[in-house]
């Protein structure tokens, strides 16, 4: 670039994203005095779907503002609890991200999940075509144009993960509403109707049984159930209500 120069600062939770020698606060940056403050931006590694409001001489500017000579701009991160356009709020997960997937339906969540690398543009163009945000920790994939909306995962532990977006979308929580399989809603099962998906030991053991809508498989209160009743009543607890 050989154009204005103008002085960029990053919110610290954006730093990790840029060079380490623009860490520490303002640097200064070349442009080329045609491209958007946007790309700018992303140019020096921050994607724009954690890029908040961005400040010119103190002063908000859409992405699409051109720098000019002299302008100090300040990047903010976004705001919490981000609100998205439209409803309902719906997640799309990349090929990394199941266990995250799996808690999300768990807590009732719409979080579609693609199970084998489809490829960015196919990710993307499920995202628009839906209207659902992009969870990746692929800042390549979060830079494609075409996403609805999307967010970086900052963290690759799935306690840490789930918390991260509970408290930026705030989504409403509804446990036990989801097949974590395959993300089709829940129904109460007769246990006579699903008799013939059950061993004999779970057909004395059980009582009560849920079935999902779309792919059939049968849920009961098994083996697993406590330690997924926790996850389920840390997250309830911190991030608000539950439907029963």
């Amino acid at each position: 670039m050989n154009g204005p120069e103008i002085q960029i600062d990053f919110a610290p939770e954006l730093r990790l994203f840029v060079a380490a020698e623009r860490r520490q606060g303002r640097t200064a940056l070349l442009t080329d005095g045609s491209s958007t403050l946007g790309h700018a931006v992303e140019s020096l590694g921050v994607p724009l779907t954690e890029a908040g409001h961005l400040l010119v001489d103190g002063r908000e500017v859409p992405v699409s503002h051109i720098p000019g000579a002299g302008e100090s701009v300040e990047v903010r991160a976004v705001n919490r609890p981000q609100r998205v356009p439209g409803a309902p709020l719906r997640f799309l997960l990349d090929v990394h991200l199941g266990t995250l997937a799996r808690r999300l339906r768990l807590l009732g969540v719409d979080a579609a999940y693609e199970s084998e690398d489809i490829g960015d543009p196919a990710l993307a163009t499920r995202s628009a075509a839906e209207r659902r945000v992009m969870l990746s920790r692929d800042r390549g994939l979060l830079r494609r144009r075409e996403i609805w909306a999307g967010a970086y995962i900052y963290s690759d532990r799935p306690d840490d993960q789930l918390r991260d977006v509970l408290e930026r979308f705030a989504p409403v929580l509804a446990p036990w509403t989801r097949c974590t399989a395959c993300n089709g809603e829940l129904g109460a099962a007769d246990k006579d109707s699903v008799a013939e998906k059950l061993e004999h030991g779970t057909q004395r053991s059980y009582d009560v049984f849920a079935q999902c809508t779309a792919c059939g498989r049968v849920y009961w209160r098994g083996a697993h159930h406590a330690r997924l009743a926790a996850i389920v009543e840390e997250a309830v607890r911190e991030f608000g209500d539950a439907a029963a």
